[in-house]
């Protein structure tokens, strides 16, 4: 560790990264991503940033598309051509042109599917991708999310259960019994994003629905810890993956990051409903908080080291150990959005203490963006996430306590660019 004891400049002030503030880190995040633009779509980074030789997967061209569109909007104007490369792809070989929605992934050299399942999670970022491309002003991302929230309502929005689909076959004809609460999450981020740049308050309603079900019902009635595995019915599967734990995305257990993002995006929902003068979230604050601090009790250097656990069990004990950087990436968003709704210094502690972890432990100064994954004590690992395969969590951490709470992320930029004109 380098000693650094304060994440922000001097013990006081904002948050710095290697002495940079965070809009400079912000910057070079997103230099860091530019070496995945490769025909296709958007490559799977090693640690040096080099593109690997996987599959071109949707949702990591989605999420490079968001982050380009997000540098773009903070001023960098050659960060355009890489939003347009993500459009290329979106509206090129990740797109089933025979039966609608997006391949899972494609090959590097072919561009053919080499995954063709059409998964709610993915479809979720392509509706964000588009989204934050069209706040950016690119012409072509309006049709394209025009294209992607008509799939998502088709055949992944649940209207009798308020919920979404996880996945289905290639022309959409068999549904994946399985549900779960991680595509419904990003599925909130992307209809929020939607609604804002729109302007069409279903998708924020939607979202609304989503999160009433998941925290105000699930995660309330099971000690604040967020099932994340259910049937087809919606019946929570609590031992689901009990034989594999660290699934990168359907681990087994409650997953200690999940809880820090939902009580961010909770608390963002409830922004946008009083924001259009649709009442709120009466319980949003409530349920945000106790989010969070179970996931802290749960989470935060329970091993005696510091850092984040993956997940835990029911009970709250540690199963996975490792150290996740997006983990720790969406407490710090938590901590920002709680210290904005409740006035609580103590949140302003916590995310000082978290930038100065980041700082220390998980940014990468040497070869650029933050160490996806650390072990139980913090050295590097690549157990479940190998290289650095995006920048999205990072650069949403950077940014979210320049932010407000309402509108999301591209559309706040806009406006903030469009004043400072």
């Amino acid at each position: 560790m380098s000693g650094r004891t304060d994440g922000r400049a001097g013990g006081g002030g904002e948050p710095r990264v290697g002495g940079a503030d965070l809009r400079a880190h912000a910057a070079a995040l997103v230099d860091f991503s530019r070496a995945s633009a490769v025909p296709g779509g958007s490559a799977w980074l090693d640690d040096d940033g080099r593109p690997t030789d996987r599959d071109v997967q949707l949702w990591i061209t989605c999420r490079m598309t968001h982050c380009a569109a997000l540098g773009e909007l903070l001023g960098d104007p050659s960060c355009a051509a890489l939003v347009e490369h993500g459009l290329d792809a979106l509206l090129g070989p990740l797109r089933d042109d025979e039966h609608g929605g997006w391949y899972a992934a494609v090959s590097r050299t072919s561009l053919a599917a080499t995954s063709d399942r059409k998964d709610g999670y993915g479809h979720a970022f392509v509706v964000l991708a588009a989204s934050s491309a069209a706040a950016a002003g690119h012409e072509r991302a309006g049709l394209l999310l025009e294209e992607a929230l008509a799939v998502s309502e088709r055949h992944f929005w649940e209207e009798g259960e308020g919920l979404v689909r996880e996945a289905w076959d290639r022309s959409f004809g068999t549904c994946e019994d399985y549900r779960g609460v991680n595509g419904a999450m990003h599925t909130v981020e992307a209809y929020l994003a939607a609604s804002d740049v729109t302007g069409d308050g279903a998708w924020r309603r939607r979202a609304a629905r989503i999160a009433r079900r998941v925290v105000h019902g699930w995660a309330r009635a099971n000690d604040w810890r967020v099932p994340e595995h259910f049937t087809a019915r919606w019946e929570p599967l609590l031992e689901h993956n009990v034989g594999a734990p660290a699934d990168p995305f359907r681990p087994y257990g409650a997953t200690v990051g999940h809880a820090l993002e939902w009580a961010r995006l909770v608390l963002q929902v409830d922004a946008a409903l009083r924001a259009a003068g649709e009442g709120g979230l009466p319980w949003a604050v409530e349920a945000a908080t106790a989010l969070a601090q179970r996931a802290v009790a749960d989470g935060w250097e329970v091993d005696g080291a510091p850092g984040f656990v993956y997940t835990t069990d029911w009970q709250g004990a540690p199963v996975v150990r490792h150290r996740m950087h997006w983990v720790v990436a969406e407490a710090l968003g938590a901590g920002v959005a709680l210290e904005r709704a409740t006035g609580d210094p103590v949140w302003r502690r916590w995310t000082d203490r978290w930038w100065a972890y980041v700082d220390d432990v998980v940014v990468d100064h040497e070869r650029g963006s933050w160490r996806h994954e650390l072990d139980a004590a913090n050295r590097p690992s690549s157990a479940t996430w190998s290289g650095k395969p995006d920048v999205y969590h990072a650069l949403q951490a950077c940014l979210v306590g320049d932010l407000p709470l309402h509108p999301s992320f591209a559309t706040a930029l806009r406006q903030r660019r469009e004043i400072d004109r």
